[in-house]
């Protein structure tokens, strides 16, 4: 009986049931969609630390390893592999990366190993990053990484978000229902038996749509990696993703996804079969309304037909939040993506690329190569198309520095006591210094462009601090760091390990070179040549292990030119060191298409919340076909005209679109406020820039479709006959 009654019901309502269909095909979708991304992500995130540091799980680090111990190794049960990376060992140590069969025991199994093999637990290091993407973390670490945890509460957000979704849906197909299931509980149906009743539905609705909707989510995933890629295609250092997945992930999806859409559908079920088939029976089926509420509002605006919509609205208030809140959550997420992505687009354009763009054409990185190591100067300044190239590294030592030294301005901003502390015993202050290592020729020419006498024995100091009182980072202001007095400057190692050097000092100012170099606000930078810093303070300062070369081209500074200027400079450098290279026309455009890339792919998402929005806005308009009938054959029988319910039928579409509008603008704007005020930025600027054309595009859209959901719904309606209705209690 109740398997044909479940079949006729879904045959002769299938507005009720597409609404049902489409809730769990949505809800399967970003489920799907959500756990192949995150899968996918996490794969990425493996590959590219193995990539960069390799795939061992543990390593024994010590000075004795032969053979033998080596063998031993491999003889413990869960030691998979065990290898000695060549590579890694130096300066008289071996180091021997070890596999396990089961990482998950590594933190137990690691200290019973080197007591075998009688070493100690300082000999043992851990790939702690790779295990921890793993899960595995070491059970002494009181604050380990939380990306599992993190994982499975995005996971129960959403599936949470989904059943209230998913539930709204039920709810309006079982209460259009409640006058029946009284009819049949009056003549013998026991709860239980309508619960199954309702949850067999669900489940016959909900089957199809759980498999399609998951194989659309790893259709969209796999088209989200692909968009990623190509947006990255120029971003350097990157690897390609690869889209992954499993059947495992699949199981998962439609496991929690049937959990959720039986759940959803278990709670108005319930609700349903615990109603007295008197309570029910008496159940009319309209809307329920309360005699006191009033839409003061809508009154005052469109009249009696205003007072009806706005009583309307708030009988479906509760079936509406979800709506409300998905359209809300989408133009927000919608439109302060949009401004943040501009507002990151205005501050990268201000902060690095008119800020350096005079610096420099093309970079190159010289990967763990030191400036003294460096023998190509000379062919990479003969490049052809390259009119100037600066070879240099970066070093850090300190200095020493008495409180009578400083600058008039520096002690009015509050002295050498701001940046660097407490003075020691004798008054003098540690200043921390940064030291600009330059290839000879650069140094020299450097000296002829501040008009100093051209010297390698000696420093340049450039004498500027940041004024951070009356400046912000955004628009610096220097003040003079020291009295340029002293003609020597004595530097220290950071260390503190007593080694110190004199350095003779060429001249001070508050000229920098050409470089794409951020220098540090509260240090004393030093520009120094490669002779001096092999002949005098390569033990002293603490170098940088990568050196940097610094191109201008000599023709038209367009794509092509500096790609091939780029291609020449890494092919002559590639052959002899590991290098990385980039060039300020492709890295601009790059950064676009990254930009480009962030506003599409958050676009999509905030598309389909919208889309979860709208879809709710359908299910209530089609879903309340009975109630709205009965309700609107009683507003006929009163004098209503058809064109007076087309009216209420445009407010209550007003509202809806209009509400998640009006509650998002001003939060959008108070962000952009304060995000504007943070980065030290001009309002105007952001202003004149500011996405707002896309904004009320998306606004207009959701209006849109709201209005078409209305459209559909009042056209049904009033196509039924109404005055038949109030006699027939039969479904459509």
């Amino acid at each position: 009986m109740w398997k044909d009654y479940s079949k006729s019901y879904i045959k002769n309502n299938r507005a009720s049931s597409m609404s049902i269909i489409a809730a769990a095909f949505a809800a399967t979708m970003f489920l799907s969609l959500l756990c192949s991304i995150a899968y996918n992500f996490w794969v990425y995130e493996i590959e590219k630390i193995t990539l960069e540091e390799g795939d061992w799980q543990s390593r024994i680090i010590c000075e004795n390893f032969d053979e033998v111990d080596l063998s031993m190794l491999r003889q413990f049960a869960n030691v998979e592999k065990a290898v000695i990376n060549k590579e890694e060992s130096e300066h008289g140590e071996i180091v021997v990366d070890i596999y396990f069969q089961n990482a998950r025991t590594i933190y137990r199994d690691m200290p019973l190993i080197v007591v075998q093999l009688e070493l100690k637990e300082d000999n043992i290091q851990y790939h702690s990053l790779l295990l921890s993407r793993y899960f595995i973390h070491d059970p002494e670490d009181a604050e380990p990484p939380m990306l599992l945890a993190l994982y499975l509460s995005i996971l129960l957000i959403v599936a949470l978000s989904l059943i209230l979704i998913i539930r709204n849906s039920f709810e309006l197909s079982m209460n259009a229902r409640i006058h029946q299931f009284g009819i049949f509980s009056s003549i013998g149906a026991t709860p239980g038996q309508i619960r199954r009743c309702l949850m067999q539905e669900a489940a016959v609705l909900s089957i199809l749509p759980m498999i399609f909707g998951s194989l659309l989510g790893i259709l969209i995933s796999f088209g989200a990696i692909g968009a990623i890629n190509i947006f990255a295609t120029d971003v350097s250092g990157r690897h390609e993703a690869v889209f992954h997945y499993r059947l495992s992930i699949f199981a998962v999806t439609i496991l929690i996804s049937a959990i959720t859409v039986l759940f959803s559908a278990w709670i108005p079920a319930r609700k349903l079969s615990k109603i007295t088939p008197l309570e029910a029976i008496r159940n009319a089926g309209g809307l329920m309304l309360k005699k006191k509420k009033h839409s003061r509002i809508l009154s005052a605006l469109f009249g009696m037909k205003g007072e009806l919509a706005g009583n309307a609205l708030k009988a479906q208030r509760k079936s509406l939040k979800i709506s409300t809140l998905s359209l809300s959550l989408s133009f927000l997420g919608f439109s302060i993506m949009l401004c943040f992505t501009t507002l990151s687009a205005i501050s990268t354009r201000y902060t690095y690329f008119e800020r350096y763009q005079d610096a420099w054409d093309v970079m190159i990185t010289v990967k763990d190569t030191e400036i003294s190591n460096f023998h190509l100067t000379k062919e990479v300044q003969g490049i052809s198309g390259c009119q100037e190239a600066v070879i240099y590294q970066k070093a850090e030592a300190m200095t020493i520095l008495p409180e009578g030294l400083q600058s008039d301005e520096l002690a009015s901003l509050g002295g050498l006591e701001v940046i660097a502390g407490t003075p020691n015993t004798e008054g003098q202050f540690q200043v921390p210094v940064q030291i600009i290592i330059l290839d000879d020729a650069s140094f020299l020419n450097f000296c002829l462009q501040i008009g100093t006498r051209p010297s390698l024995n000696g420093a340049i100091v450039l004498n500027q601090i940041w004024d951070s009182a009356d400046s912000n980072f955004r628009y610096k202001e220097y003040v003079p760091f020291v009295k340029e007095e002293s003609q020597t400057t004595t530097l220290y190692n950071i260390s503190q390990n007593g080694q110190m050097a004199e350095v003779p000092v060429l001249c001070y100012t508050q000229t920098f070179p050409l470089l794409r170099e951020e220098y540090k606000n509260y240090a004393l930078v030093h520009f120094i040549p490669l002779t001096m810093w092999k002949e005098t303070l390569e033990q002293i300062g603490d170098a940088e292990s990568d050196s940097y070369i610094r191109i201008f081209s000599s023709g038209n500074v367009d794509l092509a030119d500096l790609d091939n200027l780029e291609k020449e400079a890494v092919s002559l450098v590639g052959r002899e060191y590991e290098v990385e290279s980039e060039n300020r026309v492709q890295e601009r455009l790059s950064n676009d298409n990254l930009i480009y890339g962030m506003k599409v792919i958050f676009g999509a998402f905030c598309v389909l919340l919208a889309v979860i929005g709208i879809a709710n806005v359908f299910s209530n308009t089609l879903g309340f076909l009975r109630q709205r009938k009965r309700e609107f054959a009683r507003y006929m029988s009163i004098g209503l005209t058809p064109q007076e319910m087309r009216k209420m039928f445009c407010i209550e579409a007003f509202v809806i679109a209009g509400k998640p509008l009006l509650i998002t603008l001003p939060l959008t704007v108070l962000f952009v406020q304060f995000a504007v005020a943070a980065s030290y930025l001009d309002p105007m600027v952001f202003w004149s820039e500011a996405p707002i054309l896309p904004i009320l595009a998306f606004a207009a859209a959701i209006a849109l479709f709201v209005a078409l959901a209305y459209y559909i719904g009042g056209k049904r309606l009033l196509q039924c006959d109404l005055n038949e209705t109030l006699r027939n209690d039969a479904l459509v």
